[in-house]
């Protein structure tokens, strides 16, 4: 589904990736893990393509570097940043309805995509009619994974999704990707995370960056970690 081979990024003039390659297949759940400032973040944004990248991105054949950053949801690509970036004047629900918009779905599709980002964080809909810019932190984390599922079909990224939550929406937020496996297994999802025991319990593969490129690559089974071959 999504490969990267030899993947350079460098941001002004700093090495920040270097020769980052795997690939993420259908219905992988990879944990992308490593202290700040390993390239985890980056990663993510140059699979979203706001980077200046050498090397290869590709999405189901697709080369990824030939699509316009704005044009990449529209492949069923889903982003949640780190920072939420929700807009404080609309309500929640307007917020998680926007990637339709502005990909011009029709109402029934975007009903459809509405229902299941609800059925996967039913707070959401109780959240629906506040305004963006009074829900807490953590509760803005879970209005930004809802608006990411909107866009979401095949690939959902996820930055540092547990950052200071507290341990009872942390909680919350594990039980919504389980749920979100259990509605819709043929998506593949990538988290970034600090802490790997946070996300050992449900991911498929860890994938642990130093220094801007990958340290070690392994499959997890049943609570044992394996290297693939």
């Amino acid at each position: 589904m999504l490969e990267l081979q030899s993947v350079h990024v460098s941001i002004s003039g700093i090495s920040i990736l270097r020769d980052i390659s795997f690939r993420a297949g259908q219905s992988e759940t990879i944990a992308l893990v490593g202290h700040n400032g390993a390239g985890k973040t980056t990663t993510l944004r140059t699979i979203m393509g706001f980077t200046q990248t050498r090397g290869s991105v590709t999405f189901e054949g697709r080369d990824l570097i030939k699509v316009a950053p704005h044009d990449r949801p529209g492949l069923g690509i889903g982003y949640a940043p780190e920072d939420r970036r929700l807009f404080s004047g609309f309500t929640v629900e307007e917020n998680i309805l926007l990637p339709a918009r502005i990909a011009g779905l029709s109402p029934s599709e975007t009903a459809k995509r509405r229902d299941r980002a609800y059925s996967v964080l039913p707070e959401l809909k109780t959240l629906a009619p506040r305004p963006a810019g009074s829900v807490s932190g953590g509760q803005g984390k879970m209005v930004a994974l809802g608006r990411a599922l909107m866009s979401a079909t095949r690939l959902l990224l996820l930055d540092e999704p547990f950052q200071g939550l507290a341990p009872v929406l942390a909680n919350t937020y594990a039980a919504a990707l389980r749920r979100l496996h259990e509605l819709a297994p043929e998506i593949s999802v990538i988290i970034t995370e600090s802490n790997p025991e946070l996300l050992e319990r449900f991911a498929n593969r860890v994938i642990t960056m130093e220094r801007g490129a990958i340290a070690s690559d392994r499959i997890v089974q049943q609570g044992a970690a394996q290297t693939p071959a």
